[in-house]
């Protein structure tokens, strides 16, 4: 993740910072700098050995190299799974009972004596 930024444009960009900061005022900012970055590094530290106390054990099993994205090749994937033979499904068993057959509905009219059903969870 270097956002752009190669060495010539990190050089830049600390001379324009030195010359804005000042020669009286850059051994404090290098201070501010330098424990800025410690702290930077104790939070990261901190934090692997946090997580490493709630997962366990089991971090230590996982197989990270097994788990890169940069390991995945879609050509092999899709091969994979071409050449994979497909487990056959369990054929479901014939119904012994046949379906009655159904009437068909009938439409109804309606006027000022026969009116349409009302839902009330549905208006």
């Amino acid at each position: 993740m270097t956002f752009g930024l190669t060495f010539e444009k990190l050089v830049l960009i600390g001379l324009i910072a030195v010359m804005i900061i000042g020669p009286e005022r850059l051994p404090r900012a290098a201070e501010g700098f330098s424990r800025m970055v410690r702290k930077a590094g104790e939070y990261l530290r901190d934090t692997k050995s946090r997580m490493r106390q709630e997962m366990g054990p089991e971090l230590d099993d996982v197989d990270w190299r097994k788990l890169d994205p940069r390991q995945y090749d879609p050509r092999r994937i899709i091969r994979d799974a071409l050449l994979e033979d497909p487990q056959p499904a369990p054929a479901a068993q014939a119904r012994s009972t046949i379906a009655e057959p159904v009437a068909p509905r009938v439409h109804q009219e309606f006027d000022a004596q026969n009116r349409p059903p009302y839902d009330v969870e549905a208006t």
